[in-house]
């Protein structure tokens, strides 16, 4: 039987969240995030800086696509979805190192990070239910 030290120390190994990953951007990491939604909801809005490829390619796509990637962070529509889920297990039996982001599109969004559509930059809104809201001076932004 697992202990629950060694439970969270894996799940922590194999998740992340929307701050962590906007954190990591930010900072310059060389964070590889993949969107593994359909061609309809990456056109509708997407993670600024992610990478699409839907979850059901993954198995012939990946191996080319993602050749020499030291990590990758997938993520889907919300902690509804599974198709982050599916996208990790498919790319974890190809042999890349992945996470998933929980909450997926909808907590990125929620917490008003940065996201686009094909025509530029979406407008953030920060949800007081999701996060602490503050009020930002111009210099913050």
């Amino acid at each position: 039987m697992i202990d629950a030290a060694s439970y969270f120390a894996a799940k922590l190994a194999y998740e992340t969240d929307a701050s962590d990953v906007y954190a990591a951007q930010r900072a310059g990491e060389d964070v590889v995030l993949l969107d593994v939604r359909s061609d309809e909801a990456w056109r509708q809005g997407r993670i600024t800086g992610a990478r699409h490829l839907p979850y059901r390619e993954i198995p012939t796509r990946a191996p080319q696509e993602l050749a020499g990637v030291r990590e990758v962070i997938v993520y889907c529509w919300s902690p509804g979805c599974n198709a982050g889920t599916k996208a990790a297990a498919a790319l974890a039996g190809l042999g890349i190192a992945v996470r998933e982001m929980i909450g997926g599109y909808e907590y990125w969004v929620r917490e008003g990070q940065p996201t686009e559509n094909d025509e530029g930059p979406l407008p953030r809104t920060f949800d007081p239910t999701v996060m602490v809201v503050r009020a930002q001076t111009s210099a913050a932004r």
